[in-house]
């Protein structure tokens, strides 16, 4: 039996944890979806200073389920103020995503993974858009869909795109939890 992931724990060397090659290649084709989803569209004739300053006047709201829930309203019931929130700073934030899913990509390298608490941060941001992908890929939109989702374990049971997702995601739940809770006990070990 070969090696399989183990969970990030907290040392002295850092935050770490171990992927094996199959483990690792599967959360950089993940994080690469979902970077291609964040790219922003090239425009021919955009103001340099208006994308200097992170202003886009076209930006709109996405269509994409899984954008969208990357990329909230955040003003519920008032699509004007939620479009000029948008207009502000989504691209900010989507430089801010794909720099951290960038960032947790690189990491991917090697079997031992070795986090500062700034890799820490990254991985947790990359891990959660990930997972928040592909619970709109799966319908998740409360507790009991996600229970449903969680009764999924057995590798050997995937029988259609749905069961490998559900797979997929408790595995990017799973890893996140571990680095979630490495990242707490490093901030208790220096309390």
């Amino acid at each position: 039996m070969g090696n399989v992931a183990k969970a990030f724990k907290n040392g002295l060397k850092g935050i770490t944890g171990f992927l094996e090659p199959a483990e690792r290649e599967l959360l950089r084709s993940l994080i690469h979806d979902v970077i291609s989803m964040l790219q922003p569209e090239e425009r021919a004739n955009q103001d340099p200073l208006a994308a200097m300053i992170g202003l886009d006047m076209d930006v709109r709201e996405p269509s994409d389920r899984a954008l969208k829930r990357l990329l909230p309203n955040v003003v519920k019931n008032d699509d004007g103020a939620s479009l000029e929130f948008r207009q502000l700073t989504e691209r900010s934030l989507r430089e801010t995503k794909i720099g951290a899913l960038r960032a947790a990509a690189l990491d991917l390298d090697k079997d031992e993974i070795i986090l500062s608490p700034e890799g820490a941060r990254h991985w947790s941001m990359a891990l959660n858009d990930v997972r928040l992908v592909l619970a709109e890929r799966l319908d998740i939109q409360d507790e009991e869909d996600a229970e449903h989702v969680h009764l999924m374990q057995d590798w050997s049971q995937a029988e259609d795109v749905e069961s490998y997702l559900a797979l997929v995601y408790n595995f990017a739940t799973w890893l996140q939890e571990s680095l979630v809770q490495a990242m707490l006990q490093s901030l208790d070990s220096r309390a």
